[in-house]
């Protein structure tokens, strides 16, 4: 299992500083971060401990970061600290999955017993977790990724014999498959497990502030650079790097990613002191990027020196048989997770959900799966959703907020004044959404 221990977030110095001697003097381990974005790289199934984060942070907000966190586990206890005009709202985070909050100014005592119950959970979850896969015979990476056709079987075979060892891999595969799943497995199989996985958004980041975000900076490296700065490379020491949508990398940073590749080396903005990395790289591409690379929008060196190995995770189009299981798996999931009675799946349902096409693949199949749990009675997706070219963008945009009002509506029980504040509407902004798609709060009321 990798290191656990209390994961503590909050931008006010002061507050880490206190946090921190408050579990010390209880004999709990810490650690601390500003930011939510530093924290979530060390969560994983296998974390041992429990995070306890402020709701509102600069960047990421507490919310957000414990859906982050219960996506990679939903079994994780994540622990919410309030203001008092935050309390509705962390109520609301417990529905979502949340273990618990603490509201501001509150006692220390309080705050180790809250901390001590949520590890005691933990501890047992992943006890029983550990009891259940040697009952059933199904590893984690079976969990994780399930199916048993052919295509994933093989994908399995060749996790377990390229993950332990030290070689950079090239996952490919369309939007939903699943491929930071397969990143993370291959970290977690390598000895790299308790160190950080950094996952880094290639087609996120901002021009402006790449390099630093990427390298790190020193003191006066720029306007503005008043403190030196670990950069992502640099806090994944010891780890493994995810470079999702390598193909969006900005041409002017794909020779520097390249030297970083093959020296394992970096130096920080404004200094000319080289750094030593030991870290593995991991990229994934949902693009063609050997016709990126004929078209001389992608290096071909860089390309050659990523894929030493590289791995397909299939659509699910591509795998039908495996929909049913996986829908039922995911359905659980959702059962739990929204803390309601797990309801079986007609056979007539499931037989339809294998004949879809699921462009969007496992994450669209994870929303359905979300919409049976919640009480929407067709899980099925709308027309428009049935092809990912198909319909006009408003069509399309009209759907999706539908399927966010049904959610909502369905996770609040119908109760209006919950729904139409934890989207940031005004009631009469909600009631003109719902009439528009056809939506009635008596069809979202607990029974």
């Amino acid at each position: 299992m990798t290191s656990g221990g209390i994961i503590f977030i909050d931008d006010e110095e002061d507050l880490r500083v206190a946090a921190e001697q408050t579990f010390d003097l209880a004999d709990l381990p810490i650690r601390t971060f500003t930011n939510a974005d530093a924290a979530l790289e060390i969560l994983s199934r296998d974390f041992t401990g429990i995070v306890i984060s402020d709701i509102r942070m600069p960047g990421m907000q507490g919310t957000e970061l414990m859906r982050a966190a219960l996506e990679i586990d939903f079994e994780l206890p994540v622990i919410l600290v309030t203001g008092h005009g935050d309390v509705q709202m962390a109520v609301e985070a417990m529905r979502d999955g949340a273990y618990d909050f603490i509201e501001k100014p509150f006692a220390p005592d309080r705050l180790v017993a809250v901390a001590r119950r949520a590890l005691d959970k933990r501890r047992l979850t992943l006890e029983n977790r550990q009891l259940r896969g040697v009952v059933t015979k199904r590893d984690d990476l079976e969990n994780r990724l399930t199916g048993r056709t052919p295509v994933m079987l093989e994908l399995r075979k060749k996790l377990r014999a390229i993950g332990p060892t030290e070689t950079d891999v090239l996952i490919e595969g369309a939007t939903g498959t699943g491929k930071e799943v397969v990143a993370r497995a291959l970290h977690e199989l390598s000895d790299r497990a308790d160190k950080p996985f950094v996952a880094i958004n290639c087609g996120a980041l901002d021009a402006a502030t790449i390099e630093s975000e990427l390298f790190g900076h020193e003191v006066g490296a720029f306007p503005n650079a008043l403190r030196s700065r670990f950069g992502k490379f640099e806090h994944a020491r010891g780890g493994t790097v995810f470079l999702d949508e390598i193909g969006a990398m900005p041409d002017s940073m794909q020779l520097r990613l390249l030297r970083v590749v093959e020296d394992r080396q970096i130096s920080r903005l404004g200094s000319n002191e080289l750094i030593d990395l030991d870290i593995r790289f991991l990229a994934a591409t949902k693009d063609d990027l050997e016709k990126a690379v004929a078209n001389g929008t992608f290096r071909s060196d860089l390309f050659y020196r990523l894929s030493q190995v590289t791995l397909a995770v299939p659509a699910l189009a591509d795998r039908r048989e495996d929909i049913p299981r996986l829908f039922l798996q995911l359905a659980n999931e959702a059962a739990r997770r929204y803390r309601r009675d797990f309801q079986e799946v007609p056979t007539d349902l499931l037989a339809k959900l294998s004949a879809h096409n699921w462009p969007g693949n496992v994450r669209e199949l994870r929303n359905a799966a979300d919409r049976y749990v919640l009480g929407i009675q067709d899980p099925m997706p709308a027309p428009s959703e049935s092809s990912a070219t198909a319909g006009k963008l408003s069509e399309r945009l009209a759907e999706h907020e539908k399927l966010i009002l049904s959610l909502e509506l369905a996770a609040h029980q119908g109760v209006l004044k919950e729904v139409y504040e934890s989207l940031g509407l005004s009631r009469k902004a909600l009631y003109e959404k719902m009439q528009r798609h056809g939506l009635k709060r008596e069809d979202f009321k607990k029974s």
